[in-house]
């Protein structure tokens, strides 16, 4: 479900995904509103579910997180119980930072945000113990061109 957003809505998401943490005063100068009328737009917005959280993107590299894996998976199970129990399996998996089912060769997308090799291989240890997997491919990231890029709308 899509809900109707105006280009004022839109400069406001704009600015929030540039900058979240700016202050209420600053975003309505930004977007040209009065401080209430953004407030009130801004939560409608998140009423609405457009916004559903605010966060903020770290330095992957500072943090020693530097290694970035995007795992592919390809199962023969496709049932409801299966589905359940592997995405609760997934989800366990602090490393796994966005997981996908996908159309194509493959059924499953995971991005995976670790320190090192050896800690991606304990990472891998767990995602195929306890559930059944016919393949797991691994790709790893050399360099992020661009990452965490807002969404166009």
């Amino acid at each position: 479900m899509t809900i109707k957003i105006d280009h004022l809505d839109r400069r406001i998401l704009a600015e929030l995904q540039r900058d979240s943490s700016q202050s209420q005063r600053a975003l309505s100068e930004r977007v040209g509103l009065s401080q209430n009328a953004c407030w009130r737009r801004l939560k409608a917005l998140e009423a609405e579910g457009v916004i559903r959280n605010h966060t903020v993107v770290l330095d992957r590299k500072l943090l020693d997180a530097g290694l970035v894996v995007f795992v592919m998976v390809k199962t023969r199970h496709h049932s409801a119980d299966w589905l359940r129990q592997f995405r609760n399996h997934v989800s366990a998996i602090p490393d796994v930072i966005d997981f996908f089912r996908i159309g194509g060769d493959y059924d499953y997308l995971l991005k995976i945000i670790t320190r090192d090799m050896n800690s991606y291989d304990e990472v891998y240890k767990r995602l195929i113990d306890g559930v059944e997997l016919e393949t797991v491919t691994s790709y790893f990231g050399m360099e992020a061109i661009e990452e965490q890029r807002p969404i166009p709308f």
